[in-house]
């Protein structure tokens, strides 16, 4: 039996979905990976499933391109002829589904998280909603991240009640990431460390988080400010290079660039933040409470799932830096032993809730019931 799992970054799938592509494997599935290529594909070999390139306009919305971009999946699953077809992010769920339904074959989409369109409505949201309620209208399985998403497509009448099911992100593995202690502070040998790891878009609040920064500089002379991630990605809502030098030429922030192994930078920090406007779940707030890092994040839909609050981290408001600074004051005041409890309340929330096990059992049952209603 083939599974074509087809995303719009190679990166995406050796970072998020390995867990899953060797279950598929291990189960006995020929795995076909499908993304536009980049210097991660090479990589997918390792995971034991072969790797097909696909041309991409990731984020833009030229309906000329778009349809091509039809075509190319028509093409491509025609030829595969997958006995079921995975699809993640906006595009691979839209038009690839929409190839797969030509074609008859079954469909199990993910909606990782609805993105800037999303959360400025307009003729470009309506648009792409119309896309989503056309595209999964034969889904056999749509699974969505967090409930507030799943409660949106069904309200609108863009997903059907019996096949919307809900996972836990996208799952955290805890055997690679597991709980570092943190480095005891020492006067003023090392610095107190807050980190923001994502893709540098304003919409992961990254805007917020640097005015947060000056606010708590004036207080905590030993804190600093560390950003992680892509910076002037295809993205409506990037945040360009320059911008981001400007700011480190402030010395408020220290842009630490990119890392294939986020792991080190999670060690090192004594606790994460991430200001997002909107998730789907944050993978990046699942892998710090893994790792036994208490977590500042906004009361928003797919990071407050990950925290309770005043329980394993703070949750502040969406769009405001004066109370994300107020939270970062407060993880400031509180003792090393008072953070290590926090974080280690994290990793146990991680474990009873986010396990990528549940992930992939779930997944594997979706597809076993699909090819036993086929063999009907």
């Amino acid at each position: 039996m083939k599974i074509v799992i087809a995303l719009n970054m190679a990166w995406n799938l050796v970072n998020f979905r390995a867990g899953l592509i060797r279950a598929l494997v291990a189960e006995g599935y020929e795995v076909v990976a499908v993304a536009p290529s980049d210097q991660y594909a090479v990589r997918l070999a390792e995971f034991g499933c072969r790797f097909v390139p696909l041309t991409m306009d990731n984020k833009g919305t030229h309906p000329g391109r778009d349809l091509l971009l039809f075509f190319r999946f028509l093409n491509l699953l025609r030829r595969e002829r997958p006995d079921v077809y995975l699809g993640y992010t906006v595009k691979p769920n839209v038009y690839g589904s929409l190839a797969a339904n030509v074609l008859g074959i079954p469909v199990i989409n993910n909606i990782a998280g609805l993105g800037s369109v999303f959360i400025r409505d307009g003729w470009l949201a309506r648009f792409v909603r119309g896309l989503y309620r056309l595209a999964f209208r034969r889904s056999a399985k749509v699974f969505f991240q967090n409930e507030d998403d799943r409660q949106l497509f069904k309200v609108a009448g863009l997903v059907r009640s019996e096949v919307a099911d809900l996972l836990p992100g996208s799952g955290i593995d805890l055997f690679k990431y597991s709980v570092v202690p943190a480095n005891p502070l020492a006067g003023e040998e090392r610095k107190f460390r807050f980190l923001l790891i994502a893709r540098m878009l304003w919409d992961k609040g990254v805007g917020e988080y640097v005015e947060a920064a000056r606010l708590v500089r004036d207080r905590w002379a030993h804190a600093e400010f560390c950003l992680l991630g892509f910076v002037d990605v295809q993205n409506p809502a990037a945040i360009s290079r320059v911008q981001m030098d400007a700011w480190v030429a402030e010395g408020f922030v220290n842009y630490l660039g990119v890392s294939d192994d986020v792991r080190a930078e999670i060690a090192a920090a004594d606790c994460v933040v991430l200001p997002s406007y909107r998730e789907g779940t944050s993978h990046t707030l699942l892998e710090a409470a893994a790792m036994g890092r208490p977590i500042i994040t906004t009361d928003a839909v797919g990071c407050r799932e990950v925290v309770d609050d005043e329980h394993n981290g703070f949750l502040c408001k969406p769009y405001d830096a004066g109370d994300l600074a107020e939270k970062m004051h407060r993880m400031l005041s509180l003792t090393e032993n008072e953070r290590s409890e926090m974080g280690l309340r994290g990793r146990e929330k991680m474990e009873r809730q986010f396990d990528e096990q549940i992930v992939i059992r779930k997944y594997l049952e979706a597809i076993q019931g699909i090819l036993s209603r086929c063999a009907t």
